[in-house]
């Protein structure tokens, strides 16, 4: 059997667990040496292989690759770069064909969105256009939890356990000085058109008068009014009232609470804090003394409260597209599949990359509570096990340790390329 060379990139915002999914899927190629020779990563991303910018993962040490399982962040390097239609910009496309066939690349495994997703599509369906054998498999990843098909994202997990558990501890502090002090904490939380993770702080209490008192969904039209009747009422009723907010809280016409008014390099909205926003109108509206967080990166990059759950999907997604790619089933994805809740299980399935890309997946309404301001039973039972279980990282001097990679580049055999 002919060996060839693998690629594999990281996209997008990156997560406490993408690294577990490098560590999959470089561990996975390492098992197969008949077909696969060498392993390359791009660094940045696709821009990496636009660029000819590669990293001989093949030269990292076996420890080097294990410790990626608990280690956060991008570690080849992550970017938000679109790559367009195919039609209007073929030039970049057959710059990527040209790279692979130059490191004699035959998988291409790409990790991230549904943004991604496309991008892996696209490769795919150009690779076939030119003639060029490219089996091209999408890893997936998402703190936003909002790609179909999937039961959940690999990633999300372990930011839900984050939310959740910081939910309950700011909780903690506010009840503690609200009879002298503060009255309102507000918790920003990333979800620019899905609201999984605010639902997730949803799981830090279960009971009547329990924090967060309020969740603001981007699935729920903002009715300013509603809202601050609602904190009046949990201040009057319990002493204080704690909020969970989606960054992409709107409107009844679309228009975010805080719209930056500018765009990133995939065409979203970008968003310019509504948790002070939406502070100001406690201040405003009912004069209470508040405080407001945003959990921000400390969200995606809290590997040492990591999901177990989540890291245990996250490599085995990695795994399995090396699987499914010398299978030759190409322009697909590794999906996780929920085969029961009590106890919770779920093994691996494959899904086409045409009914993933550009999709999103928002909270069924029968998650959300009536009055739109709490999960329901059925949303608790569908995130309960996503956060169960610890994966502590190994700690050195009271730090947790991280992969220490050399980052070896390959040797260029192309001309330069613009982007």
């Amino acid at each position: 059997m002919a060996q060839h060379n693998a690629f594999y990139a990281q996209s997008g915002g990156v997560t406490a667990v993408i690294n577990a999914s490098a560590c999959g899927v470089i561990e996975a190629c390492r098992e197969a040496p008949e077909q696969i020779n060498r392993i390359y990563a791009g660094h940045n991303g696709i821009i990496g292989a636009l660029t000819e910018d590669l990293i001989d993962v093949t030269q990292e040490s076996e420890e080097a690759v294990t410790a990626l399982r608990h280690t956060p962040g991008g570690a080849f390097g992550s970017c938000r770069y679109k790559l367009k239609d195919i039609e209007t910009h073929r030039t970049q496309y057959e710059r990527l064909i040209e790279v692979f066939k130059a490191h004699d690349i035959r998988y291409f495994f790409y990790n991230g969105g549904g943004d991604s997703a496309d991008t892996c599509l696209k490769v795919s369906q150009l690779s076939e256009k030119l003639g060029y054998p490219l089996t091209a498999i999408h890893v997936p990843k998402t703190v936003d939890n909002d790609l179909p098909i999937t039961d959940n994202s690999p990633g999300f997990g372990s930011v839900a356990k984050y939310i959740a558990t910081s939910t309950l501890e700011a909780s903690l502090d506010i009840a503690s000085m609200c009879a002298t002090s503060t009255k309102v904490f507000v918790l920003e939380v990333m979800g620019r058109h899905a609201g999984w993770i605010a639902a997730a702080g949803g799981l830090a209490g279960e009971s009547e008068g329990e924090p967060p008192h309020l969740i603001i969904f981007p699935e729920i039209a903002f009715d300013r009014a509603a809202v601050m009747a609602r904190v009046d009422k949990c201040v009057k009723d319990y002493g204080y009232c704690v909020i969970v907010v989606s960054e992409g809280a709107r409107y009844e016409d679309g228009t975010f609470l805080a719209d930056a008014g500018n765009t990133d390099a995939f065409g979203h909205r970008q968003l310019g804090g509504v948790a002070p926003t939406l502070a100001g109108m406690v201040k405003q509206d009912l004069g209470y003394k508040y405080h407001w967080a945003v959990a921000d990166y400390l969200q995606r990059a809290a590997r040492h409260l990591a999901s177990k759950t989540d890291v245990e999907q996250a490599y085995a997604v990695g795994r399995e597209a090396v699987t499914l790619a010398l299978a030759g089933k190409n322009a697909m994805m590794p999906a996780i599949r929920r085969v029961a809740d009590t106890p919770y299980q779920w093994d691996v399935i494959s899904a086409p990359l045409k009914d993933i890309a550009n999709q999103e997946k928002f909270m069924p309404r029968d998650f959300i509570s009536d009055d739109g301001f709490a999960i329901t039973d059925v949303c608790r039972k569908y995130l309960s096990p996503l956060i169960q279980g610890e994966d502590f990282p190994p700690f050195e001097n009271g730090l947790p340790k991280v992969a220490n990679l050399k980052l070896a580049r390959a040797g260029k055999r192309l001309p330069v390329f613009t982007l």
